[in-house]
This record gives structure tokens, sequence and C-alpha cells, in this order.
């Protein structure tokens, strides 16, 4: 598949990384020389050197014949632009990079009335994901498919959970919830559990299922662990303006610090009553002494900065604040500290990237299979939300039955809006969405889950 990113920035080097593994040629369009050639001697991939926005170099990168055109530059101007050009040269689908509020409230008119089939918001995915692991607050991560109806959360057992010991094959009896424990993590290394697999204590678990039974087995491994009810948000970004706007509908008691002054009072004027609003250094430890970090359950550090961010959360952790979150754009860092249940990250670009590749592979194989949802669990682990279209190999045999591969488990089944927690006697449908969890297997449709 021919693609064209415009953007050479962390989200497009993301993407064109990330993407260049599925076998697709792509095509990197990027105004700086500099910057280009540093892309060019780094990834296998073709450039170009101009603007977007530039007739000439749209028609020399040969958009008439994309797939897939992605613009994500640091302009939303330049990304819709380039997006309307594109697609009126013959791309056949248009993705672009909104991030002002002002755009993205109109997010209807960008996307139909300018003919732009994806307008994605980064700090907008980044507020929600953040809304949601606030729900549940010992978790190390929150992931959601069918519109929220199915989640899978991550946890980790510590001495006194009750799934220490338990046997995966147990776990209905014991709880009398209809869970799926889809992946453990332990010592570094990712199983997909079997029925005879026993949970231990330190094990990092992910467990799936309806929304409902998720927060009663959440509730029932976490006794006593109290709903966020205060969050105390660090800097004054675009992230923080969605989040804020989350949480007021939720209720829950909001204070923001940030250092620049114009900055605040915009916010003090956007939300005149809701947010306290503090004109200081969120960074000064004696700021965040005095502002009461330490009485607030949740924290948010949301600077531009990834390593002040980081600090921010462990800082709030010491303070045994329930929960720290750290805005952190630069992926390798989370190598060097890995979340934890009450300190965890949230990365736009990585967020993003998620769902232009779930977007790509369903352009892929749009007549047999889309992929609805993506979410990378780790680095060789992924849960995606399949939509099946037509006939298969998959479809109509027992689960039991089928030659499915190794490390590869169907999580759940969607059918005429129904839920159905999988056993080796129920099959697949054509017009079903299932989810599937895989490890070290990439998911193109519903036929990548057979040997």
């Amino acid at each position: 598949m021919k693609i064209i990113i415009v953007g050479a920035g962390k989200v497009g080097e993301y993407l064109f990384t990330d993407l260049n593994t599925e076998d697709n040629d792509i095509i990197l369009i990027e105004k700086k020389q500099d910057i280009l050639n540093e892309m060019l001697s780094k990834y296998d991939i073709m450039g170009i050197s101009g603007s977007g926005t530039n007739y000439d170099v749209l028609e020399e990168a040969g958009v008439n014949e994309c797939e897939v055109f992605i613009s994500v530059t640091e302009s939303d101007e330049v990304n819709i632009i380039s997006c309307i050009f594109a697609k009126n040269m013959g791309a056949k689908y248009t993705i672009a990079r909104v991030r002002n509020p002002e755009y993205y409230a109109k997010y209807d008119f960008v996307k139909d009335a300018l003919g732009i089939d994806l307008v994605i918001n980064p700090e907008f995915v980044a507020a929600r994901e953040i809304s949601r692991g606030l729900k549940y607050p010992s978790a190390h991560s929150v992931e959601t498919f069918v519109d929220g109806r199915v989640k899978l959360i991550g946890i980790t057992v510590g001495e006194n959970n009750p799934l220490k010991d338990v046997k995966i094959k147990e776990l209905q009896q014991k709880f009398n919830i209809k869970v799926l424990i889809g992946i453990v993590e332990r010592h570094g290394e990712i199983f997909i559990p079997s029925g005879e697999f026993v949970i231990r204590e330190g094990d990092r678990v992910h467990f799936t299922g309806i929304d409902e039974y998720v927060y009663k087995f959440y509730n029932l491994l976490k006794v006593g662990d109290k709903k966020i009810e205060s969050v105390f948000i660090i800097g004054g970004s675009r992230i923080s303006y969605y989040l804020i706007s989350n949480l007021i509908k939720e209720n829950i008691k909001v204070k923001l610090v940030e250092v620049n002054r114009d900055i605040a009072t915009s916010f003090s004027e956007k939300f005149p009553s809701k947010v306290k609003v503090i004109c200081a250094d969120g960074s000064d430890s004696d700021v965040i002494d005095e502002e009461g970090l330490k009485n607030y359950d949740a924290c948010v550090a949301l600077t531009g900065i990834d390593e002040e961010n980081i600090m921010l959360a462990m800082f709030a952790e010491k303070l045994n604040v329930k929960k720290s979150i750290a805005k952190v754009s630069r992926i390798s860092l989370l190598n060097i500290i890995p979340p934890k249940e009450n300190f965890t990250f949230v990365t736009p670009k990585r967020l993003v990237s998620d769902i232009i590749i779930s977007v790509v592979r369903s352009i892929i194989n749009s007549e047999g299979s889309n992929i609805e949802t993506l979410h990378r669990l780790s680095n060789n682990v992924e849960a995606v939300e399949i939509k099946v279209n037509k006939t298969s190999k998959a479809i109509g045999t027992p689960l039991k039955d089928l030659d499915i591969k190794e490390n590869v488990l169907v999580a759940y089944i969607i059918r005429d809006n129904s839920l159905i927690f999988p056993t080796g006697e129920d099959s697949i449908l054509v017009g079903d969405t299932v989810i599937v969890i895989s490890k070290a297997s990439v998911i193109q449709n519903i036929d990548s889950i057979l040997v």
C-alpha cells in the first residue's frame, strides 16, 4: 500500500516507523531538508523536500496513486489544506491531525464539508485516556472496545490480591463474574495463559469483559479502593483543556497550576468557578506543598517537558497521592521507568499511531474484515477489535475445532449488539465483531488468527 505522510515531527516519525513494518511503501514530505535527510538515513522510506500544501510537491509524491494520505505537521491549517488538496488530486483516504480546540469543536464540518476522512486530535484522545485511567486508579492500563462496552484492564497482583495463586480455569468458579484473563506479564516474559496457568504475586495481569463485569471484578480485587474525587493538574496544555472538560462533567474537584500568566488567565476565563487556577511554577516543591497536592486523589503532570512530568508524578507518588499520571512523548523513556499501579503514563503520539494503524489495516482488508480498534499492550502484544465482513476459514466452525495460532486468544464476540463471552462451542459469523489478543503476531484480518 502506498502511504504519504506529511511532517516528520514526533507523531510523523512514530507513524512511518510503525507503518513501515507493515510492508507498505512510505513517502515522507518534510519542509526542512536537514530533518528529511536524518529520517531518510534512519529509515527505509522515500522522501521529498517541500510543503504538503504545494501542488507540485504532492504531484511529485504521486498523491493520485496513494491509498492513504496522512498530514501531521505542527500546523492545523497545513494539515487541513494538505488533505483537501490530496483528496481532490486522487488520494483515496485522508487523515489530518487537528489540535486546535476551536477547529476540533467543528469536527463534523472539517470532516464532512472539507472531505477529510479522519480527523484526529492527539490531545483529545490523550485526555480521554487519562479520564479512563482515573476511573480505575489502581490499574496500570485501561483499554476500551465496542464504544466502551468492553474493557481491558491491567493490574499488578499484590501480596493480598485475591487473584494470587489462582488457576485460570478456576477463575469463574471463584469469583462468579464473566471476565477473562487475556495476558500475564511475569519477570519481563509475556504469556497468553492457558487454563492450567497459575497467577502469582507480582504478575501484571490484563483482564477483559463487559464494562459492568470488569468494574465489579476490579472492585473485588481492590477492596477499599476509593473513587477519584479530586485531581491536581500541573501544566495548562491542550490536554488539560479537554481533561478538565471531562472531569467537570463527572463533578470532580480540579486545581490547575500553570506558570504562564496568560495561559492561566485563559483557563480561568474558560472555566469560571469550576476550576481553581493557580499561576505558579508547578515544578517548585514549595508551590506543590503550599497548594496541597498531598490532599488530592490524583496528580496529572502535563507540562511540555517529559522529564519534568515524570519527576512530578513520582513526587506525587511519594506523597501517597492515589494516582499519578505523566504525559510522555518519548517512547524510549518508558523502557527506563515502567508504569506501576498508581503511577502511569499517557503518550499521545502512540495513541494516535494505534488509531491510524487500525485504519490502514482496515483499508488493506476492506473486503474481508476491518480493524475497528487497536491497542498496543506492550512491544509485542496487541489487542484488536475486528469487524468480520465476509466468509473466511475462521467462520462457521466452533472455536475448539479451529486451528488457532499459538499465543492468540479470541476474547469476545459481539453479535447483533449482544456481547458473547466465547466458549469452545461458539463460532465466528459474518457480521460479528471479534476482540482478539495476540502475542508477536500482527493481526491484519480474521484469517490472521489461524495457522
